[in-house]
């Protein structure tokens, strides 16, 4: 019988990527045993319509080149950052399965992302699409996040798993405020897309956002 491949992807808008999305995919492959993980940037996600003084499409798509090149089993996808209207992971994952009968999709979330799972579009669809690999945080309890693993399994039958990582508690937003102010984000971003960041003079004009600007992991809300 030929060997499934089995691929994680990592959704979210990427405004920039840092350290904690290369930490998690990076995670996810060793734990399961993935054959690459799949970057994968939203072009025009549900629950963030308004980018002003964001990055571009092709400036997000420009960071996560420079931040994975040098990993040989990290790839970008841009199959959402095309996409004719909005993205949904519950379609996006349809269309893979159906383009790609052979391949067993890990969809990577945050622990966030797992208790607001129940008012994504179509949540049964992307459980019966994939296993969700959900990672840990450390300002939920354990006891917690297993309590509500169990509630999503029950509630939705599918595969949901523990994925074993250091929490790294990084907000998109803070690093964009502390662009726009002349900070330091060495560490927490790659010193290749920090580059990439002064060179094309973005977040400079990035206005105030609230703690809800950007969580680690994206998920669709409608």
């Amino acid at each position: 019988m030929k060997k499934r491949n089995k691929v994680g992807i990592m959704g979210g808008t990427f405004d920039p990527i840092h350290i904690g999305h290369l930490i998690l995919g990076e995670a996810a492959y060793r734990q399961f045993h993935l054959d690459r993980i799949e970057f994968m940037p939203a072009g025009n996600p549900p629950h963030k319509l308004h980018r002003e003084g964001r990055a571009s499409d092709e400036e997000r798509t420009g960071m996560v080149l420079r931040a994975i090149r040098s990993n040989p089993h990290f790839t970008l996808s841009r199959r959402e950052m095309n996409a004719d209207g909005y993205s949904y992971t519950y379609r996006t994952l349809e269309k893979l399965r159906a383009e790609y009968p052979d391949t067993d999709y890990y969809f990577i979330i945050g622990a966030d992302s797992l208790f607001d799972f129940d008012t994504w579009r179509e949540p049964q669809r992307i459980v019966d699409a994939c296993t969700l690999v959900v990672a840990t945080r450390n300002q939920i309890a354990p006891e917690d996040f297993d309590r509500e693993i169990r509630r999503k399994r029950a509630r939705y039958g599918g595969t949901f798993l523990k994925l074993d990582t250091p929490n790294l508690d990084i907000a998109s937003h803070v690093l964009r405020t502390m662009i726009r102010r002349g900070e330091s984000v060495r560490y927490y971003i790659p010193d290749c897309v920090i580059d990439y960041i002064n060179e094309h003079g973005i977040y400079r004009n990035v206005p105030e956002e609230g703690p809800d600007g950007d969580p680690l992991l994206s998920g669709e809300k409608i």
